[in-house]
């Protein structure tokens, strides 16, 4: 039986340091309460469904569009407001490394594939360096598109971080 081999895709990365302590970080990206808290690009809120925060466990969350902009936007492209994404956990090193897989499967006419993400964390004498690279979407549109979310998202997290 031939495995089948799928050509690399490009890989994005954003960095930012947070001023606060790497095991505050870690905690709003591995808990519900957390993730609530700041996942989601703006004007849009995240619901965990379900947690299993370990190698192989995976998170569902549901992401609802809440501001008129992004209400506008989903209803254009013939998106539902409330979009459930499935997140397996790939990589788990505590307090340094998580990465996870999830299905871009939400763009109308596009054939659902598969995006991972890797998030480092290093603690550094400001605070701590954050490194998150993802793969590339299917065109560069919506690369773009998932490069200003994730910024929003980081620039939520940062706001929520306490200085160390």
């Amino acid at each position: 039986m031939a495995s089948q081999i799928r050509p690399a895709r490009r890989r994005v990365s954003i960095e930012r340091t947070f001023n606060a302590a790497i095991e505050d970080v870690w905690e709003l990206w591995t808990t519900k309460e957390g993730i609530e808290s700041w996942w989601g690009p703006d004007g849009f809120v995240v619901t965990v469904r379900r947690l299993d925060f370990r190698l192989g466990g995976d998170l569902l969350y549901a992401m609802t569009a809440t501001a008129p902009e992004q209400i506008e936007f989903m209803k254009k492209a013939g998106m539902p407001l409330t979009t459930e994404s499935l997140v397996t956990y790939t990589d788990v090193v505590p307090l340094e490394r998580l990465g996870f897989t999830q299905m871009a499967d939400f763009i109308p006419g596009v054939e659902p594939y598969e995006v991972e993400t890797t998030v480092e964390l290093e603690t550094v004498p400001q605070g701590v360096r954050l490194v998150l690279t993802l793969d590339a979407m299917h065109d560069e549109q919506w690369t773009r598109m998932a490069v200003i979310g994730w910024e929003q998202e980081l620039g939520k997290l940062a706001k929520l971080l306490k200085p160390a």
